[in-house]
């Protein structure tokens, strides 16, 4: 068989458990060809099928994520590797990375803090912007950790990762302040329906934070200005419908607040200052 034909037959299998079924398929494909996607589509159609299609389709056929399967997942242009440890980023949350860039347009941050930052993604797409920076990730997983380390080593070696857990007391003890601090904490209510390629697959302590979804901007939010150096930003992912009650609790923590919408129109990062 084909590749060209192998290709459809997998997109049909894959159209009961993906809402993208040819694009798994194609990246599936790829992979084991050892090419890029665009590569195999261009030149690759006539070969003969790799042997193992039928054992990737049926992982993603049990709601495996292809960014699991595959072992990687492209944020921002950077190629990291992720893990069932971490969430797999979004380009939802590439909003934060061009508010960043927005926010600082002028001059550079010195020091960027990231908070919860899982693979990396976040801290390591600013460091590729500004790589004099001192950069920071913390995650409470030392799983995590593990990835966001590898990922740091092959991208910028100057990130530093440490484990430390906002919901504890006194877990900022130690660190400065930051000219920018960004977070995409967890904000998926405990009782959401997801689809079967999230809930049970990727990391519930990345996604769920009690029944409003509020919890960790609860305890986060008020600890943000004391992070903050003078003219600092903080920029924040939000869920879609959060941006007003999540507001509300950063005004209460004295913080101003702008809010950022993505490509989808979506508003999905509040970006905080000092109000003082």
């Amino acid at each position: 068989m084909s590749v060209r034909l192998g290709l459809a037959e997998a997109a049909e299998v894959l159209a009961s458990a993906s809402d993208s079924p040819r694009l798994d398929a194609e990246l599936l494909m790829a992979e084991l060809l050892g090419v890029s996607r665009s590569e195999m589509l261009l030149r690759w159609l006539d070969s003969p099928v790799p042997s193992g299609i039928a054992h990737l389709v049926v992982r993603r056929l049990a709601h495996e994520p292809v960014a699991y399967i595959l072992g990687r997942q492209e944020f921002y242009g950077l190629d990291l590797e992720v893990s069932p440890a971490v969430l797999i980023p979004r380009a939802d949350s590439e909003t934060l990375i061009e508010a960043a860039r927005t926010a600082f347009a002028d001059r550079p941050p010195a020091r960027i803090l990231d908070l919860g930052t899982g693979s990396g993604a976040l801290l390591l797409a600013a460091l590729s912007f500004w790589p004099d920076a001192d950069g920071l990730g913390l995650d409470r997983s030392d799983a995590a950790l593990a990835v966001a380390r590898g990922n740091g080593a092959r991208l910028a070696p100057v990130a530093r990762f440490a484990l430390a857990d906002w919901s504890l007391p006194n877990w900022a003890d130690g660190l400065e302040t930051y000219d920018l601090i960004l977070a995409n904490p967890p904000y998926v209510e405990d009782d959401a329906e997801l689809a079967p390629s999230v809930r049970g697959q990727e990391p519930d302590e990345a996604l769920f934070a009690g029944p409003e979804g509020l919890e960790a901007y609860r305890t986060l939010l008020p600890q943000i200005p004391a992070l903050l150096a003078p003219g600092a930003v903080a920029l924040f992912e939000i869920g879609a419908t959060q941006a007003a009650t999540v507001s509300a609790l950063a005004e209460a923590a004295g913080l101003t607040v702008r809010i950022h919408k993505d490509l989808g129109g979506r508003e999905r990062v509040l970006e905080l200052r000092r109000a003082d």
